[in-house]
């Protein structure tokens, strides 16, 4: 099959040029800066180091204590993943294959929960964290994340699940399994692609969050990240060479989930919006 190169084609190759390099200034900032020092990043900010410097890593890692940072963030992260998975696909599955009114109910609330900003439950969220003993824990940090995630992860299941074939799971019922024993040994082998979706957007969000753990963890030993690398950031000067080169320390392990699980995404959303 023959396709003819025409103005209309170079003009959408165009765009996708733009839209490209639109995507990639930010990541060419990111890194410009963090291989620059103060004085040339007040000069210049963007323009390509002339004599990259590799010290900002090395003070970034030890001024900031990103080490104990990193590991703080990777234990909240992968509790608040293992959580959501667990609660919301189980979840998920009784309400797309519960037919009634209450089904159907559990599940416009659960929507709600995506609609309605949690900001507006910060106070007293902060109160009942403070009266349950659970304020600058990692565990007070995972059953947090883990209601705020947990509609917008039911909301993934729940489009996936349907469009599944319920004939998996009836035939498991009829062989004599449980209700549990037909989902974890039958339907939740079959819902990997959206579990990669789970995965790596519960992820970015849980790990680039800033605002909850300052609020929740500020001043104790359980900083994440983001909070650890706002300690560069002060009210009258800035070190933005060490701050950009947090920033690129910061992103590294949740680049490298995605690039894992990348092909999971796309493949979870269309499945899920095809149900």
């Amino acid at each position: 099959m023959n396709i003819r190169y025409g103005l209309r084609t170079f003009a959408l190759e165009l765009v996708m040029i733009a839209v490209a390099l639109a995507f990639l200034f930010p990541v060419y900032a990111l890194v410009t800066l963090s291989l620059k020092d103060q004085r040339s990043v007040a000069e210049s900010p963007l323009a390509p180091p002339t004599s990259p410097t590799f010290d900002n890593f090395g003070n970034a890692w030890t001024r900031a204590e990103l080490g104990p940072a990193l590991f703080n963030s990777t234990v909240i992260t992968i509790g608040s993943l293992l959580a959501l998975i667990a609660i919301g696909s189980f979840a998920a599955y009784f309400l797309s294959r519960r037919a009634s009114r209450l089904g159907y109910g559990l599940y416009v609330l659960f929507l709600l929960g995506i609609v309605l900003p949690f900001q507006l439950g910060m106070i007293p969220l902060f109160k009942l964290v403070d009266d349950a003993g659970l304020l600058g824990t990692m565990q007070g940090m995972i059953i947090f994340y883990t209601g705020i995630q947990l509609p917008f992860t039911i909301f993934l299941y729940t489009g996936f699940i349907r469009a599944l074939p319920a004939d998996y799971a009836n035939a498991a019922l009829i062989d004599g399994a449980g209700h549990f024993q037909a989902f974890t040994r039958v339907v939740f082998p079959l819902l990997r692609p959206i579990t990669g979706t789970v995965l790596i957007l519960n992820a970015v969000f849980i790990w680039n969050d800033f605002f909850t753990p300052l609020l929740y963890l500020g001043g104790s030993t359980r900083e994440t990240v983001p909070v650890r690398i706002f300690a560069f950031v002060g009210q009258y000067v800035s070190d933005n060479g060490l701050v950009f080169a947090g920033l690129v320390l910061a992103a590294l392990p949740i680049l490298a989930v995605f690039l894992v699980l990348q092909r999971y995404v796309i493949k979870g959303f269309a499945s899920g919006l095809k149900g």
